[in-house]
């Protein structure tokens, strides 16, 4: 019964919330309203995204991830107003006009301004005036009539209460105006805005750190509008800061600031009024800076989250993305010099057949017998491509490989990597290949990323994969977040084998959770493949709701029922029986025949179950079933010239491959084990606001070198078509 009454007030809060979250996010309320419901009822982004366009007019998963991200927040916020409009009634605080403030409060900030000055405070310096009877005295300065300060001040004189003289007493009076200034509605306000507009970061190298924090030299001197920084410096000077090698400060002028405040509170030009401005300075100073610099850092900080955070998510939806080679036998090494490369051979569903180490880099007779036993198991094992991770040796063995006299050359393609290590030795490789020792995983790894990169990527932590920028400064529950949409979203929108599918990559299918994912995986092992949608229903755990969400997504490639190799959802099975049986053929027909789908008028199909958006797209999937929506495969060569940074020279033009963007460039791998960077000055002709309007990951690209620092290890290269080194 509770739980029952929890949803229904949910559901209320959430009514609230529509007409300001439509206009917020320029969407009609109906739209606004049917995915905040559908949503609350358990759907998932991508279901709702494809499957219940009539519903929300067709939101895209942007919009409907916005929905319910700002649902949270406002639910959140509700929360909080009942928690404050108990606590001020607890404490005789409330009253109508107040109780109308603070749910009216559009931000948690401003709710937190209406509530700072009936907080239970801590024993403040105004505390200890107000103890001693001095607050009369501070309103009477406050008023401003004329009255002369040391006269009024006098009758508040009290040694044995600790007010030695006037002095004394207008000292505490000030210190209580001050709160009083601190915790005022409108100053916060107003130092709010002052502080989001006007405040400049400054940052400083510690005294006797310039050679440790010598990596952060270009932040020892200096500063900046806090609105306009670029996410990328905000976190190297906050990680600057947190390693003890920088001071940062947030702040306007302060006299700016203070001019800001004192018309709120200071009225007159007499010498009471005078007490009122030393003590608005002092609340400044004292109480008020500090607390909107906490503010300002807090802001500063979640902009910067947000945008490395877009960054991340961007890039490792390009990765996941990344068009596949496909289902073919691969052989692939993880290179080595002196422990020789892992070599692996794999079939079409990335099964491993063998398991070998081949040492190519060592002795003429090594060499040569590495050579024929990747000749020998290339023919053996008839490997149409072969997978070189591009870590230590990567070059070498590529060259290697390519000078193999062949039969049938294979493909022989540069595999990133990233996060190999970290799959090699989870649970999930243990689990998978317990005779085998790390390197054969990590060989696996590389091969089968180049199948199926989705596939594979997602048995291992985003943040491992490399393509983030600062991602362990960043929120990490809000990274998860996003990367966890970012993996959902990919993993949805290329669709599931569900014979074929990792209980990892499964995990990630709408509506699925690992155990159900697990107990797919021990149905398959146990009966077979499956031959027809409806089977998942006998999956332990696997509902009528979990059905409806994951189903569309799960493909079965050679099933009974050929729509079940498609997008189109099984509660969309009967339209598309009426639109054959009306054309006199099966399914099956219908879906090889593009002619007879051009006979199909989808209008006369619409009903109030199904409308044109969904009928527009199952017409997409009657044409094209099971479509890959990721790019065909083209595989790629790094230049022969070089091999290693040594090699490089200024003005060299190289084919390379964009590895990671970031807010300030992108980075590329020209194939001498060091990426270089084309800043964002270097990308175009043009100017250039953000990266990922120029590139993608993985694209492959031509630049030039413009400068190569030995020392460093760092290289700077353009993407200009006419670039020249300075």
């Amino acid at each position: 019964m509770e739980s029952g009454t929890s949803g229904a007030r949910s559901q209320m809060d959430t009514e609230s919330f529509i007409p300001a979250l439509a206009e917020e996010l320029s969407l009609a309320a109906d739209q606004v309203r049917a995915a905040a419901e559908l949503l609350s009822g358990g759907a998932t982004i991508p279901f709702i995204a494809r499957y219940r366009k009539e519903a929300t007019g067709s939101l895209d998963e942007v919009a409907i991830t916005a929905i319910r991200d700002r649902v949270s927040q406002l639910r959140e916020l509700s929360d909080r107003k009942a928690a404050v409009l108990k606590s001020l009634a607890e404490n005789g605080h409330l009253n109508d006009g107040l109780k109308q403030k603070v749910l009216a409060a559009q931000s948690l900030s401003a709710l937190e301004d209406l509530y700072l000055p009936f907080r239970p405070k801590r024993r403040t310096r105004a505390v200890k005036a107000r103890e001693k009877g001095l607050e009369p005295l501070a309103r009477s300065l406050l008023e401003q009539a004329g009255t002369e300060p040391e006269t009024a001040a006098a009758r508040f004189v009290a040694p044995e209460e600790g007010v030695a003289d006037a002095s004394a007493a207008l000292a505490g009076a000030r210190d209580i105006i001050a709160e009083m200034v601190n915790e005022d509605e409108a100053a916060r306000s107003a130092l709010r805005r002052l502080f989001s507009t006007s405040a400049v970061i400054r940052s400083r190298v510690r005294a006797g750190m310039e050679e440790k924090g010598a990596k952060y030299r270009d932040y020892f001197d200096w500063q900046e509008p806090a609105a306009a920084i670029a996410s990328h410096r905000m976190l190297a000077i906050r990680r600057a800061e947190a390693e003890e090698v920088l001071h940062l400060r947030i702040r306007p002028d302060e006299d700016e600031a203070l001019e800001s405040l004192y018309p709120l509170f200071v009225r007159g030009t007499g010498a009471d009024a005078g007490q009122v401005r030393q003590a608005v300075t002092d609340g400044y100073k004292r109480l008020l800076s500090g607390a909107m610099e906490t503010e300002a850092r807090i802001r500063a900080k979640q902009r910067a989250d947000a945008e490395a955070i877009r960054v991340f998510a961007d890039n490792l939806r390009q990765l996941l993305l990344e068009p596949p080679l496909g289902a073919k036998r691969v052989m692939a090494l993880d290179p080595g010099f002196k422990t020789g490369c892992k070599l692996v051979c794999l079939d079409e569903q990335g099964s491993l057949l063998h398991a070998d180490t081949i040492y190519p880099h060592s002795s003429r007779k090594q060499a040569e017998a590495a050579r024929e036993t990747v000749r020998s198991l290339c023919g053996s094992y008839a490997i149409a491509a072969v997978a070189v991770g591009n870590g230590t040796a990567g070059r070498e063995t590529e060259a290697f490989i390519k000078a193999i006299d062949f039969a049938a050359p294979p493909q022989v393609i540069m595999v990133n990597e990233s996060g190999a290590s970290v799959y090699s030795a989870s649970e999930a490789a243990r689990e998978e290949f317990p005779e085998h020792d790390l390197t054969v995983r990590g060989a696996v790894s590389i091969g089968r990323r180049l199948m199926d990169p989705l596939a594979e990527l997602v048995k291992i932590d985003p943040k491992s994969i490399g393509v983030g920028q600062y991602q362990h400064d960043v929120d990490q529950k809000a990274l998860q977040k996003a990367l966890d949409d970012v993996v959902r979203s990919c993993v949805n929108r290329v669709g599931v084998d569900v014979n074929r599918a990792s209980r990892q990559l499964l995990t990630y299918v709408s509506g699925l959770t690992p155990g159900i994912a697990e107990n797919i995986v021990a149905h398959r092992q146990a009966g077979g493949p499956f031959t027809c949608r409806q089977q998942l229903r006998q999956v332990p755990r696997l509902g009528p709701r979990t059905f409806e969400q994951c189903a569309g997504f799960l493909r079965i490639a050679d099933g009974a029922n050929p729509l079940d190799k498609s997008a189109v959802h099984p509660e969309s099975y009967p339209v598309v029986y009426a639109m054959a049986t009306d054309l006199g053929v099966d399914p099956g027909e219908l879906m090889r025949r593009s002619e007879l789908q051009k006979k199909i008028r989808i209008a006369d199909y619409a009903s109030d179950a199904i409308g044109l958006p969904t009928l527009a797209d199952i017409m997409e999937e009657l044409a094209r079933p099971g479509r890959d929506p990721r790019q065909k495969f083209e595989a790629f060569s790094f230049s022969e010239e070089v091999g290693a940074i040594e090699d490089l020279e200024p003005g060299m033009r190289l084919p390379g491959i964009v590895t990671n963007i970031t807010a300030f460039g992108a980075f590329v791998d020209v194939g001498v084990h060091q990426d270089g960077l084309v800043h964002i000055s270097q990308m175009a002709e043009r100017f250039v606001k953000d990266p990922a309007e120029v590139v993608r990951l993985r694209q492959q690209v031509q630049v030039t070198v413009l400068d190569v620092d030995l020392e460093r290890r760092r290289i700077s290269l353009s993407m200009k078509p006419g670039a020249r080194p300075s």
